[in-house]
Parts: C-alpha cells; structure tokens; sequence
C-alpha cells in the first residue's frame, strides 16, 4: 500500500530540518530540566514498597478507602487505583517489609474493615535494596542496547551513521524520559521494557532509511547528500506512516482500556513511537549531513572495495587452476 507516489516525485522533506532540529534540540533540553528539577516518579519496582491487589464483591467507594488508608501512618502516601474487573482496587504504599512487623495483608485486612466484603488476592513487597538493584540492571542493560547498536551500525555503514543514529536514541528517549516526569508516570519495570522497546524500534526505523540511502548513493549519480536523503525518506514514508501510526493505535487502545497499572508501559510507547518516527528523519538525517559525510568519498571507498574482492577472486581463480 502506498500513500506517497514517489515515483516521478520527491518530497523537500529536509528543506526546514534546521528550523526541526532547533526545535527537537529545545525539547531535548525542556526534557532534561523537567528530569532534574522534578525528578522521576520511581515506583514500587525501584524505590521498593508494597502493591496490595483487592476484590470486592462489588464496586467500592475509592474517596472511603482512600480516608481510611490515610488515618493509618502507613498508608498515608498510599494510592488506591481500579484495576481489572469491576470491584477489583490495587493500593501502593512506599512502605516495605522492613518497617512492618507484622504480615502487610492482616494489617490492610483491619484498615479497610468497613468499606465493604473483599478478598485480598495478591501482596507483593520489595525491599528497597532490590529496588536499587533493579535500577542499576536497568541502567545497564539501557547502556550495553546503545553500545551494541552503536558498534552494529558502525559495522553496517559507517561510524558517522551509527553515531547519528545513536543520538537520535538517546533524543528520543530523553524526551520520552521527560514527559515521564512531567506527567507523573511511575517508573519501574514496565517502563524500563518500554524504553527498550523503544530503542529497538527507533533504530529500525532509522536503518530503514539509511539502507535507502546507501542505495541510492549507489545508484543515484548526484552527489548532493541532502537531495539523496529526501528520495530516500520519500520512498520509505508510506511504509514509515503505516507502520508507526498502526503500532501507535495499537499502544493508544492499550493506554486506555489497560488500566492504571499499564501506563507505565502504554504512555512511554506513546511518547517514544511519536518522537522515534519522528527523530529519524530530522535528527538522524540531519545530523548525518552536518557531519560533512561525503558522497564522493563514500563511492571512491565502495569502488576500492569492489576492485579488491575482484583482485582476490582473481587470485583464488588462479590458485585453484594452478597457475600461482
């Protein structure tokens, strides 16, 4: 399916990519303030704490359970959520196992007394020394994605494209990170899957048009790299659309019938989608161009290449016919 005809046709996509890049540029840094000033809502997987699931028979009233968990010293920071069927709550507290004594379901048993016949299903407690652990492995993990897709790329074309591309990441994720912060979307586990998932598709969708565009520095016999990636981004836009804008509605459906304890998952998706289909063309590309990438040098290169695999076909011809 195509929604561009490109044929006969090619879109001045890069014409403003400076006035685009300015703008990414200024929320890359809006993102990093919000980041730094307002922190990160760290959830239950990173800072630790409990997430207790409760069933009611049928819907609660959120505003009472709420008042009662607050008159308890530890639940008053303790945030009450519908999840799943009707009648089903989660309630999160940053307290963790080391400051209760006693089992945390007899405890929320004898709080929630009188807001209606529930069944507590499920406690979950982590401690604040896994927490940590887990926000390093995050990190970690964050970090080796970068340095493996940086070192893949680099392999795939060359340095310049793959440093490209690795900034347009970490933009795309810096925005991402920031507009985590400004809503107050809790971070934990999901949200790392999130970001992760993210890259991946981030860096897909920009090898899609490098590898248009090393084809057509190939074929094309301009030497003007700017007119060399508008073609490029001009025939991979109708793929480009349709795939983000199907995994953007997929995310979308998700973000709103998959609950509070989704969000931390669907809304970075949201963000990240938009700003990665986005970023490929006016960072990555852009950034590619202000390197002073050479068309020129790029072929000169390819044609030294090409003339010594063909000297060492020769060789291992003659080799093999006896003639060394």
């Amino acid at each position: 399916m195509e929604l561009f005809k490109v044929r006969n046709k090619v879109y001045n996509i890069l014409e403003k990519g400076k006035i685009f890049f300015i703008l990414s540029m200024l929320a890359f840094v809006v993102a990093i303030v919000l980041v730094l000033t307002k922190g990160l809502a760290l959830g239950i997987d990173f800072a630790g704490g409990t997430v207790v699931q409760v069933q009611y028979d049928k819907a609660p009233n959120l505003d009472t359970i709420r008042s009662k968990l607050s008159q308890n010293q530890l639940f008053e920071k303790a945030t009450v959520t519908p999840y799943g069927d009707k009648g089903e709550i989660v309630i999160k507290t940053p307290v963790s196992s080391q400051k209760v004594e006693r089992d945390a379901s007899d405890i929320i048993r004898e709080v929630l007394v009188g807001t209606g016949n529930f069944d507590i299903r499920k406690v979950d407690i982590v401690g604040p020394k896994v927490g940590s652990e887990l926000r390093t492995k995050g990190l970690t993990a964050f970090a080796l994605a970068l340095g493996v897709i940086l070192l893949s790329v680099s392999f795939r074309y060359e340095f310049r494209f793959a440093l490209a591309g690795v900034v347009a990441l970490i933009h795309d994720i810096v925005i991402t990170m920031g507009a985590i912060s400004l809503f107050e979307i809790d971070v934990n586990l999901e949200t790392i899957a999130a970001i992760l998932t993210i890259l991946g598709y981030s860096i897909h969708d920009t090898i899609i048009v490098f590898d248009r565009v090393r084809e057509n520095m190939s074929e094309s016999k301009s030497s003007d790299l700017k007119e060399i990636i508008n073609e490029a981004v001009s025939r991979t836009l109708s793929r480009t659309i349709l795939t983000s804008f199907t995994l953007f509605l997929v995310v979308l459906i998700l973000y709103i019938f998959g609950g509070e304890m989704m969000h931390s998952f669907s809304f970075p998706m949201l963000i990240g989608v938009t700003v990665g289909t986005y970023s490929s063309v006016f960072v990555a590309a852009q950034l590619v161009i202000w390197s002073g990438f050479s068309v020129n040098s790029y072929r000169e290169k390819q044609a030294d290449k090409l003339k010594r695999a063909r000297e060492k076909d020769k060789m291992r011809a003659m080799y093999e016919n006896g003639r060394v």
